[in-house]
């Protein structure tokens, strides 16, 4: 690419914070006066960036589970993320926000599946592009993602293996050793971090373009600079940065400025036109840890005490195994004897309100079920929407899992537990406590955690099977 091009791409996505027992959002005191975090980070972020159309002119990729709060929640900022695909310049997440690399390959392609079809559903389109949680990749994911048709995504610079000098200006092709490849753009590491946790350097976009954008072209070979970073850092992290940004790449950018700001999508073309090097992968690695992806997994040096990491780890994957064992089981015996996992992949249609829960156990078991087999399989892909919630990043994101997110993870898998309990006769949830006996750290008592996470809800002491549901069918909705 030898003409100049910026791009800033926006990381947009909050931990789920809808209540797996009652389907709603609960009010959390500390985001006061607002009635909960979606609504406050909307208010400070999301709905100024739409209302400067800045989602016109960057880059985004929008977490599913926040896009579904955000269709009622905020109107205005979802309105402003529908149009501002209009130049197809948003990119898929997959819809949990897991680790990919710690998943399991059925889960991958669930994940990605679904991140996909949330997309396709909300802005009309099949997206080519799909930014990965926390840049967390390996081979067997890029392979998946490249199996279900997304041409590229976005990496940290560290996690290719191109020699000593990478350029980030220019996208790699990443070779999958099974007759296909994928495209990795490289953000320019420098650019991001300054933009992310100095404030100093966004006070003023024209000095920022003068000082640090344009070196970066002063060999006049042109290219692509891409900044990466979370997207709250534009009015919630960093307030009124999502001016810095209209006038970096929006609609308040002189009009002789000396780059192009192009949809990601069609960068990424113009330089394949134009021969991309081929790279090796780093495996396991990620934007947010050094330690490859242990941060998510184990203790690693991200946090002083992350021994309780992975015994809770431990702890959810043996109820996962749990719930995919029950559902193997009970599946067999429903008329016809469908795919459970084939089953699962479509849920995500009645999850995002595309359709709803009865067409889609009609379609799966067909006219011969009776209510108590239609039952079944409702209750079983509700297990399996929470069983694959509750590995959402977040819950071990932080130092201490005395937090809300390792709450939310918790109440997941007692949802999924106790949907599984309830038709089978299992105690998984008695085991998921036993499990989480093994949870320890500096004051850490993972049993206290779980009780405490479900009594921050009041979660009901029996299942009722009512499904919590999602009504993001009604609202906007592309249409194309």
């Amino acid at each position: 690419m030898t003409r100049p091009a910026l791009v800033v791409h926006g990381h947009f996505y909050q931990p789920p914070r809808l209540d797996p027992f009652t389907g709603t959002m609960p009010r959390d005191p500390t985001a006061a006066p607002a009635h909960d975090w979606n609504e406050r980070i909307s208010a400070d972020c999301y709905r100024p960036n739409s209302e400067l159309g800045n989602f016109g002119a960057m880059s985004w990729d929008l977490g599913p589970t926040l896009a579904g709060w955000m269709e009622l929640g905020d109107a205005v900022a979802y309105r402003g993320f529908v149009d501002g695909d209009a130049g197809h310049n948003g990119m898929a997440q997959p819809f949990h926000h897991a680790i990919l690399p710690l998943a399991s390959a059925t889960d991958r392609r669930t994940e990605i599946r679904w991140g996909l079809r949330d997309f396709e559903l909300r802005f009309g389109r099949r997206p080519t592009g799909m930014w990965l949680p926390e840049t967390a990749v390996d081979r067997a994911t890029l392979r998946l993602l490249a199996a279900e048709g997304v041409t590229h995504t976005i990496l940290a610079p560290w996690q290719v293996d191109a020699g000593p000098w990478v350029d980030t200006r220019r996208p790699v092709r990443i070779d999958l050793g099974d007759g296909r490849s994928i495209v990795a753009v490289l953000y320019d590491a420098g650019l991001s971090t300054a933009v992310s946790f100095d404030p100093s350097v966004t006070v003023d976009a024209d000095d920022f373009v003068r000082d640090l954008v344009m070196p970066r072209f002063a060999d006049g070979s042109g290219g692509l600079v891409v900044i990466a970073t979370d997207g709250e850092l534009y009015g919630h992290h960093q307030p009124f940065r999502e001016r810095f940004l209209a006038r970096l790449v929006g609609e308040t950018a002189p009009v002789g400025r000396p780059y192009a700001s192009p949809p990601l999508a069609d960068a990424v073309m113009e330089a394949e036109a134009e021969g991309l090097p081929t790279v090796g992968l780093r495996e396991r690695t990620a934007w947010s840890c050094h330690h490859g992806i242990d941060r998510w997994a184990a203790a690693c040096g991200c946090v002083a005490d992350g021994s309780w990491k992975r015994p809770l780890r431990a702890a959810l994957e043996r109820l996962a195994g749990g719930v995919d064992a029950a559902t193997d089981h009970l599946v067999a015996g429903l008329p016809g004897s469908p795919d459970p996992w084939a089953a699962r992949d479509a849920y995500v249609d009645v999850v995002t309100g595309a359709t709803d829960a009865t067409a889609f156990t009609g379609e799966w078991l067909g006219p011969a079920a009776g209510p108590s087999e239609t039952r079944v399989l409702r209750a079983l892909m509700e297990a399996q929407r929470w069983r694959l919630a509750m590995f959402a990043s977040c819950a071990w994101f932080w130092e201490v899992p005395e937090r809300i997110e390792t709450a939310g993870a918790l109440r997941a898998a007692a949802r999924a537990a106790r949907l599984v309990d309830a038709l089978a006769d299992t105690d998984l949830e008695g085991r998921l406590l036993a499990d989480l006996a093994h949870v320890e750290g500096d004051g850490v008592d993972g049993v206290d955690l779980a009780r405490s996470a479900l009594a921050m809800v009041g979660a009901p002491a029996t299942e009722t099977m009512t499904t919590p549901g999602n009504p993001s069918a009604r609202g906007l909705r592309a249409t194309g």
